[in-house]
């Protein structure tokens, strides 16, 4: 009896696992090798080059809560509005941006831009950032030349690894035992 139901869980596994890695596909949601390079499609063009790189715009500015929350936040319109009210983006004819329109046109109907995810941990995996920007880690560590970025990669693998690597160095100081990172 049993061994007849063997080979039909099997087959149910394998086109389970066989949807799952369509799905996963087909919305773009995973990249293979620790999302190493992931890169998204955003819903308006956001240059961290011009923005960080060139006007200096400290990433605490726009992340509000890194240095005190588990979360580097993703700007709320507000954020944005501080400047974009003031500060209006023109194309060399002197034309107003487009995107510029759309983010105020947002801001004033009280609709969220809704940016896609870019630096992915599995669910198993709580990272904090808090205790990092606290101990003095700057961004660029794990999020790369973000000052350079017309549009922000997965700079770095985020692996346990990577992370465990850091954590070994004795400047550092920092914990290596598992529910630093899994609880």
């Amino acid at each position: 009896m049993i061994k007849k139901l063997i080979v039909p869980l099997v087959g149910l596994f394998v086109l389970g696992g066989l949807a799952a890695y369509i799905y996963a596909l087909s919305t773009n949601k995973i990249v293979f090798g620790y999302n190493l390079g992931y890169q998204p499609t955003q819903p308006l063009p956001f240059s961290h080059k011009k923005h960080v790189g060139q006007y200096k715009v400290d990433c605490k500015f726009c992340h509000t809560g890194v240095d005190s929350t588990r979360h580097a936040s993703v700007p709320s319109l507000n954020v944005c509005m501080k400047c974009h009210s003031v500060v209006k983006a023109v194309d060399e004819q002197g034309n107003p941006s487009p995107h510029i329109e759309k983010l105020t046109q947002a801001y004033y109907d009280n609709k969220p831009i809704e940016w896609e995810k870019v630096h992915l941990l599995p669910d198993h995996v709580k990272f904090n950032h808090a205790p990092h920007v606290i101990a003095g880690k700057n961004c660029n560590e794990c999020h790369g030349p973000i000052e350079g970025m017309e549009e922000v990669y997965q700079w770095s693998s985020l692996s346990m690894g990577f992370c465990v690597n850091c954590h070994r160095k004795p400047e550092n100081n920092a914990p290596v035992n598992c529910s630093t990172c899994h609880y």
